[in-house]
């Protein structure tokens, strides 16, 4: 068999499934066969409806989509020091030059080389049969969690816990989160692994406040709303919260996160896009507190994670309300697209169920 099935964005809301070419590794490189593949708010923000972004860091047209992908080495190029044939493996998804100063920090994410290429966007990513990637590129996924666990970690586990870790959630502090899609139920579910006494969600979709409810992973799960920062000082002693997080990109939430947050708080946006306005002195100068940016993780805080995962028995594929086959990929962005979901993914052979 030399041909593959992927699947690619077209940026007119839907999926073109076509016939690849099965690639061979060469040096450094691997082969995977794709085990579960989980779609990214991202992909539906700046792919799927339409092509956003201009030059290098856009998406190629033409390009397998996917840059969640799990799933096991089928072969091995020539000079591979650390995987090998058979190995359970996640995808850190990008690709850096590897010599620059963000690469050699881990934060292939931040690497502004021409060389600098994302699975997904720039190369091939994981909607598809198989995936070549380089070895440098890849974190091993112990026993413990399944394929569906590892392409969570790709992205939105590993985007979470970078964020959690820059503002330092502890059994001290009470946690806002705003948007409670994939990115929210995961920064519930590792801010209470890591002791949080009390966490809050906002949230505007009816079936994400349901989801959310359900996994009773929150002290509270409130509509959003004009009362949203009077709401969280109620619960608060009309102190506000802690530390919040905002994986929304909505306006009104980045500010709800900003206000709600108590004096010397910590926040940290995590979600993309959008805007977002206040009043330097009263909201943040004032009260001590500060504003964090948070852009994916770096791949040795990606492997720090998966260890965490495994000794918290945390399984992110538990956030997953759909799954997928290859040839359905199609229902599968359209649902994530509509916002009435959990983590949807595409799975294949085992992890079907």
């Amino acid at each position: 068999m030399t041909k593959m099935i992927g699947a690619i964005l077209p940026g007119n809301s839907t999926v073109e499934l076509r016939k690849f070419e099965i690639p061979v590794p060469q040096h450094g490189e691997v082969l995977i066969k794709m085990k579960s593949s989980t779609i990214c708010g991202s992909d539906i923000r700046c792919i799927y409806h339409e092509h956003l972004g201009k030059g290098p860091e856009g998406y190629q047209p033409g390009i397998i989509a996917g840059h969640e992908p799990s799933g096991q080495i089928v072969e091995t190029g020539p000079g591979c020091r650390r995987f090998k044939k058979d190995d359970r493996v996640i995808v850190y998804h990008i690709s850096g030059c590897g010599v620059c100063n963000d690469c050699r920090r881990g934060y292939m994410i931040s690497c502004t080389s021409e060389f600098r290429r994302a699975y997904g966007w720039q190369r091939d990513g994981g909607m598809a049969e198989y995936l070549l990637a380089e070895e440098k590129d890849l974190v091993y996924l112990p026993d413990d969690l399944s394929y569906s666990d590892g392409a969570q970690v790709a992205c939105g586990f590993g985007t979470v816990y970078e964020g959690i870790e820059k503002i330092g959630v502890s059994g001290n502090d009470a946690v806002l989160i705003t948007g409670l899609g994939p990115v929210g139920l995961a920064s519930a579910m590792l801010c209470k692994a890591m002791g949080a006494e009390k966490i809050f969600g906002i949230e505007v979709i009816n079936e994400r406040i349901a989801i959310a409810k359900n996994t009773g992973l929150f002290d509270e799960v409130i509509q959003a709303g004009k009362q949203n920062v009077e709401q969280i000082r109620d619960l608060t002693s009309g102190h506000g919260v802690e530390k919040s997080i905002d994986c929304s990109a909505n306006n009104q939430a980045r500010l709800t996160c900003i206000q709600a947050t108590r004096k010397w708080g910590k926040i940290v946006f995590l979600g993309e896009g959008g805007t977002c306005e206040f009043q330097p002195s009263r909201d943040i100068i004032h009260d001590q507190k500060t504003i964090y940016g948070s852009w994916v993780t770096n791949i040795w805080r990606m492997e720090e994670l998966v260890e965490r995962l495994v000794r918290w028995k945390i399984k992110p594929e538990s956030l997953i309300t759909h799954r997928f086959k290859l040839d359905d990929v199609s229902n599968a962005y359209s649902l994530m697209a509509s916002g009435k979901c959990g983590k949807v993914a595409v799975v294949f052979d085992e992890e079907i169920r």
